[in-house]
């Protein structure tokens, strides 16, 4: 298949925010099309109306935004093979379905849930598999019109026929399934609703899907839409089944374990690039083993052939790491846009915005979080709680330090790092060569009084951010 005709789609539902899952679903999608030079199309599969909402929409669009995962065509920007809405397309579906009817692939079923259940009850009964009776396949045109006529609409049934079913799956390699299991399964609801295997088969064909990348929960699904296809004298796209993540405990991801929704991650102040990296490790590796990349790096070294055929561990510890070493490396700036959110219970206008550049730079180093700084970078907005540290600023040390720095700051150049970070280096050899005390246990009744902490950003940052009238006023209030 040449390059310009690869097409692939997205299709959530909007019954609930964006899962993870369905995150690297659409981001493997995105890099096969990157890879490609094909097209990303986005579709939102909202047939089922009363569980779907507009909210849930905006969070779907908001989310896939924020990760960077942009489409070419959709809801929102368009496209030749539109809508891409499927409660748009409603009337689409039956006339396909009346194809097959006239083609003999399919046929109106009358039967009530009631009936269905007792055949269900049956083959339970039986043990055995349950599969439709087909008792509605060969009604006779009186025998339907006076169903009709007593206001009973049918449904619409797939009629399978039996054989062995074999196609090469992108990931999993070749599967077969034996058709005979399946059943005559129903494409249009009583309700005149398409369901959900044949909506996606006829939005798949008539918008050119050549690749139908999506998680393993999908292969049972996918020989009936298979004989879809054929029936329909459609080219049935290639198939590539995403094994599944599960938490560190090997059971399903849910929310007992953390964040699952994307937007659930970015509240908690997982960057975005790190986010996508992550997941992108989530069942394929990197050729040269280097585990951090940005996406279009991702992109090109992308191989779809490659992607493990087995489910995946969501290991948080390892997000957390990853999105510590993005923390440390992004530019300032834009990391402080993104950190300011998350110091919104403090009065941030007290600080020009290069001090508060500043602050978020030296106190990213040891956070894996954004919302870490909250706790972090408490001690510049706020008077530091001595509590914790009220012991260590009774020692006799102490005392002799605090005393000392207090009459030593009152002369110290604010505007000068470098001169505050060599009075500080004298600062520490005086109590060492008169008292003997180590440079560390000098440096920490200062850090205590300052910030409440014995440990944190470095001294001379927290001086200069502080300022002379800020600093003298704890050493006094100590």
């Amino acid at each position: 298949m040449s390059d310009e005709k690869v097409r692939v789609r997205i299709a959530p539902s909007p019954s609930g925010n964006l899962h993870i899952g369905t995150a690297r679903t659409a981001l493997f999608n995105y890099l096969f099309a990157k890879k490609m030079h094909g097209k990303y199309v986005l579709r939102i599969e909202d047939t089922d109306l009363d569980r779907s909402s507009e909210e849930y929409k905006q969070n779907i669009f908001d989310s896939l935004k924020a990760l960077g995962l942009n489409w070419d065509e959709g809801p929102d920007v368009g496209g030749q093979y539109g809508p891409y809405k499927q409660s748009e397309r409603f009337d689409i579906y039956p006339k396909f379905a009346q194809m097959l009817i006239d083609k003999g692939y399919a046929y109106e079923c009358f039967c009530s849930n009631e009936d269905l259940d007792k055949e269900h009850e049956e083959a339970k009964a039986k043990k055995i598999p349950y599969k439709y009776s087909r008792k509605c396949l060969n009604l006779t045109k009186e025998q339907k019109d006076e169903l009709k006529a007593k206001g009973i609409k049918p449904s619409i049934r797939f009629k399978v026929d039996y054989k062995e079913l074999v196609f090469n799956d992108l990931v999993k390699g070749e599967l077969k399934f034996d058709t005979s299991l399946i059943g005559d399964f129903a494409i249009m609801k009583s309700n005149g609703t398409p369901t959900y295997n044949f909506a996606v088969v006829v939005d798949d064909m008539l918008m050119k899907i050549s690749h139908v990348i999506r998680g393993e929960d999908h292969i049972s699904n996918t020989p009936k839409q298979i004989l879809i296809y054929e029936a329909l004298g459609a080219t049935v796209p290639k198939f590539g089944h995403l094994g599944m993540i599960l938490a560190p405990d090997r059971s399903k991801l849910s929310k007992r374990h953390g964040a699952t929704a994307v937007s659930d991650f970015i509240k908690q102040g997982y960057l975005t690039e790190a986010l996508l990296n992550f997941v992108a490790l989530l069942g394929w590796a990197p050729s040269d083993g280097v585990e951090i990349k940005n996406v279009d790096e991702i992109a090109a070294d992308f191989r779809i052939n490659e992607i493990s055929s087995s489910n995946s561990i969501f290991e948080y510890e390892k997000l957390n790491w990853m999105n510590g070493q993005y923390i440390k490396k992004m530019d300032i700036s834009k990391l402080t846009d993104l950190a300011l959110p998350f110091l919104n219970k403090y009065d941030t206008s007290k600080y020009s915005r290069d001090m508060l550049e500043r602050i978020i730079e030296v106190t990213r180093e040891p956070i894996t979080l954004l919302k870490d700084l909250e706790n972090d970078t408490q001690y510049f907005f706020e008077e530091p709680k001595l509590d914790e540290v009220k012991e260590l600023l009774s020692t006799d040390l102490s005392k002799k330090v605090l005393e000392k720095f207090k009459n030593d700051v009152k002369d110290y150049d604010f505007n000068n790092e470098e001169e505050i970070h060599n009075k500080l280096a004298d600062f520490r050899t005086y109590f060492k060569e008169q008292f003997g005390f180590k440079p560390k246990e000098t440096m920490w009744a200062i850090r205590a009084a300052l910030t409440g902490r014995t440990r944190g950003a470095d001294m001379v940052a927290i001086i200069v951010i502080l300022g002379k009238d800020e600093v003298i006023k704890r050493l006094n209030n100590v």
